[in-house]
């Protein structure tokens, strides 16, 4: 149940004017009023916190709840067996709570519209039982200042509703939720207040609005690789195509017409660039850095905004004689020893290779550099990457680990491949991993600055435009195609 801190008994609770359910039979209808709710209640909380900060006294405890979309089926439909979302298992009551509407208008039509026409039902759209903290009703890029309860000589909490981690969880995509107090099943993955704390995060990482972020999204964990998309990216605005912007960290944006906005002094933790498209289907490239944990926490956030796909482009030790610096690793297994998920998905849930994803690598390798068939076996394996969460593995005694990666028939090792895929099971985004060989530190090839210089100039330009020939293809896919039923669990939400 949703834990709502009481008032002080003196302050009474001060609420927009109630609104009754609403029946709708169109999914543009209900978005427009999920839409007309969400505006509604935000403005509400913008305006009386507004007040409080010029000047004017507080009237009680400020709150206004999220939209809730509720649907009801009565009858075991039959719906199309091939489809892996759009359709509940079951009889029954769902519902999710939504926020952002401004954002997810587009996937909200798309999956009601997919609710309605499988089931031929409508859709309830009411007001929830669960509040907007302040924080995620302010507009984007506005802080809510520590100085702020000196000013009201009581906690902030006292007035307004504040982000509550108690009830901010993946209990949904975990497979743990369970029905809600009102003993209905999620209608989606994610609910409204974990949305929220995630597009915060997104922009504190990125230094990027989350409304840039597009539907196909590369991960690499080198400054070089974004180097390489900035130029890539721009000179794609020269092109005849359908990229109309390109977005870097800051909000600077350059279009055909011209540049707006700074790029930001200081890059971010995680620098995320957008090729961007009208419909969403264009590419963003995201510098994770090194280590499982940061690749776990932008996938975590990435995810609410449930894109298409997400590729990791990176560097591995290759673990094999036969291998050489340069050479291609489709990653068709992994070893998971980065331990980041190991609460979240037991390492003993295998991560399947993705069909779509694999035959998308394999054929755009096959494409930037002209071999094919037995040919491609010269540059390219497919097999087993290990994911560790010690940089300096090489520095232990070699007997046992040499042992285990050989038995696992592992044929690369890095520090992020797994973490990525393992987060796409988990959050049903379909994944790959497409890694290069940089260093053989079994073989005593180091990776060393001179060797590195030189492989850098040398591979990292094809390596991308790989990852991006990939991407490309895929966005031409259909969903249903991509959305594999291999990541849906027994019991899944309709929503993608």
């Amino acid at each position: 149940m949703m834990r709502v801190p009481d008032a002080p008994a003196e302050l009474p609770v001060l609420t927009p004017a109630p609104r009754g359910a609403k029946i709708c039979s169109d999914a543009g209808e209900a978005v427009e009023h999920i839409m007309a709710l969400y505006d509604e209640a935000t403005t509400f909380l913008r305006e009386r916190f507004k007040a409080i900060m010029g000047g004017a006294e507080p009237e009680g405890r400020y709150r206004a709840y999220y939209p809730r979309l509720e649907m009801t089926t009565t009858s075991f439909a039959w719906v199309d067996s091939r489809l892996s979302f759009g359709h509940v298992s079951e009889p029954g009551t769902y519902a999710a709570t939504l926020t952002r509407p401004d954002l997810f208008r587009h996937y909200l039509i798309q999956q009601i519209g997919l609710l309605m026409r499988n089931h031929n039902v409508p859709v309830q759209v009411s007001v929830s039982e669960t509040p907007i903290p302040l924080h995620f009703a302010l507009p984007e890029g506005a802080h809510v200042e520590g100085s702020i309860e000196d000013r009201l000589g009581r906690p902030l909490r006292d007035h307004f509703d504040v982000p509550d981690l108690e009830t901010t969880n993946d209990d949904i995509v975990n497979g743990t939720a369970g029905k809600d107090e009102f003993g209905h099943r999620a209608l989606a993955a994610f609910t409204a207040q974990r949305v929220d704390y995630s597009l915060a995060r997104l922009a504190h990482y990125t230094a990027t609005s989350p409304k840039h972020f597009q539907n196909h999204v590369l991960f690499t964990n080198y400054q070089f690789y974004m180097d390489e998309f900035v130029t890539w990216a721009q000179g794609q605005l020269k092109e005849d195509n359908d990229y109309v912007a390109f977005i870097e960290p800051g909000g600077r944006m350059t279009t055909r017409e011209g540049t707006t906005g700074e790029l930001v002094k200081k890059l971010p933790q995680m620098p995320t660039y957008h090729l961007t498209r009208a419909d969403g289907n264009g590419i963003t490239m995201v510098n994770i850095g090194v280590g499982p944990s940061n690749a776990k926490t932008i996938t975590d956030h990435i995810a609410v905004l449930r894109p298409h796909a997400w590729l990791m482009l990176g560097h591995c030790a290759g673990l094999r004689h036969s291998q050489s610096l340069g050479d291609y690793v489709l990653a068709h297994a992994y070893v998971r020893e980065d331990h980041v998920l190991d609460d979240d998905l037991p390492v003993w849930v295998p991560i399947p290779a993705l069909a779509e994803i694999q035959v998308a690598l394999e054929q755009a390798v096959e494409k930037v550099t002209g071999l094919g068939g037995y040919e491609l076996k010269r540059i390219m394996r497919t097999g087993t990457v290990v994911t560790i969460d010690n940089r300096n593995w090489e520095l232990r005694d070699q007997s046992g680990p040499v042992q285990r990666l050989s038995q696992s028939r592992a044929i690369a090792l890095d520090m992020e491949s797994a973490t990525i895929a393992a987060n796409g099971f988990r959050f049903r985004v379909p994944y790959g991993t497409l890694l290069c060989v940089s260093d053989k530190p079994l073989h005593g090839e180091l990776k060393l600055p001179g060797m590195a210089t030189e492989f850098y100039k040398r591979q990292v330009a094809q390596h991308l435009e790989i990852g991006i020939n990939a991407m490309e293809a895929l966005r031409e896919m259909p969903l249903e195609r991509l959305h594999s039923r291999k990541l849906r669990s027994f019991d899944e939400t309709a929503f993608l």
